[in-house]
């Protein structure tokens, strides 16, 4: 347990989930991590299971807030893979399918074709 305040990282990335406790100046107090599947259910596509990631954030977060104490997180910061899709249903808030991953190269054909037709300025 520590009595400065910290700053709670979650870290949602391509192959795993973390969390890091750090200091106001930076120093890192407790680390955790989670890997989670990779599924390639066709040539060149990439997903992930929502239910998957959501767990192993959560895994990751309340390792390190029990290491800490609830108490000493000050503010909660968080990253994500961004590029990657998820549609969640609004009523049950469960995944409709698994995560199109942003390595997924399944739309290539239309963002060239966007690219060709000149809409780079406009959608990057």
């Amino acid at each position: 347990m520590t009595s400065d305040p910290l700053i709670l990282a979650l870290d949602q990335g391509t192959t795993s989930s973390r969390a890091i406790a750090f200091t106001l100046s930076g120093e890192s107090r407790a680390v955790a991590q989670k890997e989670f599947t990779q599924h390639f259910p066709d040539d060149g596509w990439v997903e992930h299971d929502g239910n998957e990631i959501w767990q192993s954030q959560l895994h990751t977060a309340q390792e390190v807030v029990k290491t800490v104490g609830a108490d000493a997180v000050a503010a909660i910061g968080i990253t994500n893979q961004r590029e990657t899709t998820i549609v969640w249903d609004r009523k049950t808030g469960a995944p409709i399918a698994r995560a199109i991953v942003w390595q997924d190269r399944r739309t290539a054909a239309v963002t060239d074709a966007l690219k060709d037709a000149g809409h780079e300025p406009a959608v990057q």
